[in-house]
């Protein structure tokens, strides 16, 4: 991506990710924080929703210029919080939430970051299907997605003990990530809201690689390309779903409709040109 003062830093997966897989402590969560200001930004350009209906808050704003919605890059208005939801069981910290006037919760995302331990990931498991579980009990109708990232440590790495590797030296991922795959895959595809409450809406499994391409590059061959959970499927199946819940079964509540952009806004003028769009972003602003 070109460098610009004027562009957020994590407009793209990339960057963030560069983040994840380079850090060295993950206590404070900061490793992570950067995923969380991505998707908020992508939920604006590609999703289509207002920057004030998203924790947390994007470094965008939404202006009425002529009777239509344009959008304008303010760092300003950013922040990292999260948002605080009452669960069926308990409350809940979740890293991104979109929420509607009058409706509540319409879109939550959870974003985890394992870089070690991965014999481990069966708590991941257990803690994922009870945080759709307790959300779904309250708002059966939330889109609910879980996004996990690994680093991609390689067998034979200096350093890597061997509970550490998610690569085989043949390029394979290790038996306990394979699994916990086929574990996530149940987990993934609800959609309708009568539907088991402990599945979420989409999923996405991502190993990043700290060795090849840029810091930040997603190893291509594992999950598979057919697989459900690769990373590119996760936004197209959130946004799927939101339409399916929300904007199809209640059309007269004209607000749930997703925004599209005028191709004017000063935040996608800033882009450069339309046709360069997806390759510096990564996928396709929603443009009127």
């Amino acid at each position: 991506m070109p460098k610009s003062p004027s562009l957020p830093q994590y407009l793209a997966l990339t960057p963030a990710l560069k983040v994840f897989v380079e850090s060295m402590q993950w206590q404070s969560q900061q490793h992570i924080k950067p995923l969380h200001q991505h998707f908020a930004i992508r939920l604006v350009l590609e999703g289509g929703f207002l920057p004030e209906e998203i924790t947390p808050h994007p470094p965008l704003r939404a202006e009425s210029r002529k009777g239509e919605l344009t959008l304008v890059f303010d760092p300003s208005v950013q922040n990292q919080n999260e948002e605080t939801l009452l669960g069926g069981l308990k409350t809940k910290n979740v890293d991104v939430v979109v929420q509607k006037r009058g409706i509540g919760p319409v879109i939550a995302i959870s974003v985890k970051g394992t870089l070690n331990a991965f014999r481990n990931l069966t708590n991941r498991m257990e803690e994922a299907v009870g945080d759709a579980t307790n959300l779904h009990l309250m708002y059966p109708g939330l889109v609910y997605g879980f996004f996990h990232v690994l680093k991609a440590n390689r067998a034979g790495t200096a350093g890597i003990a061997l509970n550490d590797v998610a690569v085989t030296k043949d390029g394979t991922a290790v038996g306990s990530i394979t699994r916990y795959h086929t574990v996530l895959l149940a987990l993934t595809g609800r959609l309708l809201v009568r539907d088991e409450f402990s599945r979420y809406e989409s999923v996405a499994l991502a190993l990043i690689d700290p060795i090849a391409g840029p810091h930040g590059h997603i190893f291509p061959t594992f999950p598979t390309q057919n697989s459900r959970l690769r990373p590119e499927n996760f936004f197209p199946s959130l946004l799927e779903r939101y339409d399916l819940r929300f904007p199809y079964v209640a059309a007269s509540i004209r607000h749930l409709n997703r925004v599209t952009w005028p191709a004017t806004s000063p935040a996608l003028v800033a882009l450069g040109p339309p046709d360069q769009w997806e390759r510096i972003l990564g996928y396709q602003p929603r443009v009127s």
